[in-house]
């Protein structure tokens, strides 16, 4: 076959051209828009220095603590301003931290879609709910909704108690011999507790106290928000070559692994369940979030596909076991630092329960208002989730300030729940602030544990369920004496917010 040398060498010069021409465009296009946002923002208060197109990304420390302490530390040098711009590479990003502006954002169902950190979720999460945007997300939202029905959360109650009393058991063994840290005890409940409701399996994680899963959620989540504010590891092939990207990967194999061997698993179960009616021999079968995955449809009637369910699967597991543990771990500390609210707790707890060792229904849990309130003022002073972030995705107005299309909002609620104009003396434990007389009149957006608006948690009564039932066990049979100050605690804020050296405290068994 005959080439003609000059014609392929022709057509080599148009691709090349063609090449060269489409890239000037693609960067002019990206030039363009970072110039004009970079205009758009300039009248708000910043982060100094800033430099073009690193942003302020030279300026974070590189510890996950620190720089933690290093926002909150702007949300308190700025506190009187209505925002704060800062830059991480070529992305903007307010934070807001005042229940006004936060309202602007999370009361708009335009701004729905999760900021551009998010994307460094999807490998681990995909877009399941947490993560998803647009019409996949309200398609998937409706779709789940029903699955956390209070009349099907009931049922997981029975798994909550039964996972408290191997929890009282674990703890028995430390009662009156020192200090010890309870951090992973109650993380593995957690985690117990959403593997039996969310997936229908017993793992035994409280008998084996080294959890590679737990392990890998904690690597997982210190890897993510490094290279969040890290915007030169952004590409994949430099993250994969020149950072932690085999690490990410290796953490990642780890956790898909387990939840698609009980994905699998269950469904080889469910599948020999219905084709046996009688296998189960008249024993009442209990319903796991998973069950209802494998039969729940769309509004075409098609049901989700595998990479669907694991998507969701992989949420409920991260969601549901870790922020719930830290919640947990933060009120512990905080019963055990004062005695006089820990008493009030147990005092409520002696007129639901009297002497008897009988489970937490549902009834009881109506009752355990007081230890409510503990619960939410611990999550106003450590809530789970320390940020969370969105994108604006139409030119909007905050105070005042004009705010282009594609700039990130990041809400702190760390510095949200300290404002002192909703909550007087804001770094005191005072768990009486949610009695619903002292609610009364305070912003809808100056407690927001759960986020808020159209995208709030999906599983927040499972949550707030889990944590009454489990601290009501506790404070039952012991009580906790906290054996850290408050500026021992180290808060670690990365996806969740974690007491870097965890949570020491000492139990003694109560004589009544």
């Amino acid at each position: 076959m005959h080439v003609d040398v000059g014609e392929f060498l022709n057509g080599s010069v148009v691709v090349v051209i063609f090449l060269i021409v489409l890239l000037t465009v693609i960067t002019y296009q990206m030039l363009n828009d970072y110039m004009r946002k970079w205009r758009d923002l300039k009248p708000i208060p910043g982060i100094r220095p800033t430099y073009p197109l690193l942003g302020n990304a030279l300026n974070f420390k590189s510890n996950g603590r620190d720089f933690f302490c290093q926002i909150v530390g702007y949300t308190n040098e700025f506190r009187n301003s209505p925002l704060l711009k800062l830059w991480i590479g070529p992305v903007p990003f307010l934070i807001l931290y005042h229940a006004e502006t936060i309202e602007t954002v999370l009361n708009n169902p335009i701004h729905m879609d999760k900021a551009y950190a998010y994307k460094f979720l999807h490998p681990w999460l995909g877009t399941g709910l947490l993560t998803s945007t647009g019409d996949k997300w309200r398609h998937r939202r409706k779709m789940l909704t029903p699955t956390f029905h209070f009349s099907i959360l009931t049922e997981f109650l029975e798994v909550m108690n039964e996972q408290a009393e191997v929890l009282i058991e674990k703890l028995e063994k430390h009662a009156g011999k020192g200090p010890f840290n309870c951090f992973n005890h109650i993380t593995l409940c957690a985690l117990d507790i959403i593997c039996e409701t969310a997936m229908g399996k017993k793992i035994y994680a409280q008998s084996n106290y080294d959890s590679e899963y737990v392990r890998c959620v904690y690597r997982m989540s210190d890897i993510i928000t490094r290279r969040q504010r890290m915007p030169w590891y952004w590409p994949d092939f430099v993250y994969n070559y020149f950072g932690e990207g085999r690490e990410h990967n290796r953490s990642l194999k780890i956790l898909h692994s387990f939840t698609e061997s009980v994905i699998y698993e269950r469904a080889e179960y469910i599948t020999y369940i219905e084709s046996d009616s009688e296998s189960d021999q008249g024993m009442k079968k209990r319903r796991a979030f998973l069950d209802m995955l494998l039969k729940t449809t769309d509004e075409d009637g098609k049901k989700l596909t595998h990479k669907d369910i694991q998507e969701e699967v992989d949420t409920f597991m991260f969601e549901g076991h870790d922020t719930t543990a830290a919640s947990m771990n933060w009120a512990i500390h905080l019963l055990g630092s004062h005695p006089e609210v820990q008493r009030k707790a147990q005092q409520e707890l002696f007129e639901v329960f009297g002497e008897s060792e009988r489970p937490i229904n549902t009834e009881d849990l109506k009752k355990l208002r007081y230890l409510e309130c503990v619960i939410k003022e611990s999550l106003r002073l450590f809530p789970s989730v320390p940020f969370f972030a969105r994108t604006i995705c139409e030119d909007t107005q905050i105070n005042g300030y004009k705010v282009p299309k594609g700039a990130n909002a990041i809400i702190i609620t760390y510095a949200l729940h300290r404002d002192p104009r909703f909550f007087p003396d804001p770094e005191e434990f005072r768990p009486e602030r949610f009695l619903p007389e002292n609610v009364v009149g305070r912003h809808p957006y100056a407690f927001i544990p759960f986020s808020a608006g159209l995208r709030n948690c999906i599983g927040q009564r499972f949550a707030v369920m889990e944590e009454k039932v489990i601290l009501a066990s506790i404070l039952r049979y012991f009580n906790i004496v906290a054996c850290q100050k408050r500026d021992e605690l180290r808060p670690l804020g990365e996806l969740i917010l974690r007491p870097e050296q965890g949570i020491w405290i000492t139990l003694e068994r109560r004589k009544c």
